[in-house]
């Protein structure tokens, strides 16, 4: 029983090593128009960032300048 155990464990662990070690098929080349498309989503995903990244130094930019405005009228000359 301990044999045959120790056998299907050999067997199984021999099975995952040789399946870790198989190489997957190429991938299909892709068409003009897919790389148009992905060239389309990539553009506009960093416009859409550069818009957030300019939102948000406004507000940075905003915020400075009412704080220190509230600073500076407080403090004595």
């Amino acid at each position: 029983m301990k044999t045959l155990v120790a056998l299907l464990a050999a067997g199984l662990a021999a099975g995952f090593i040789a399946a870790s070690h198989a190489k997957l098929p190429a991938a299909a080349p892709k068409s003009d128009a897919e790389k148009k498309v992905e060239a389309d989503k990539a553009a506009a995903s960093k416009a859409k960032d550069a818009a957030d990244l300019g939102k948000a130094q406004d507000k940075a930019v905003a915020n400075y300048k009412k704080r220190h405005a509230a600073a500076m009228s407080g403090k004595k000359k």
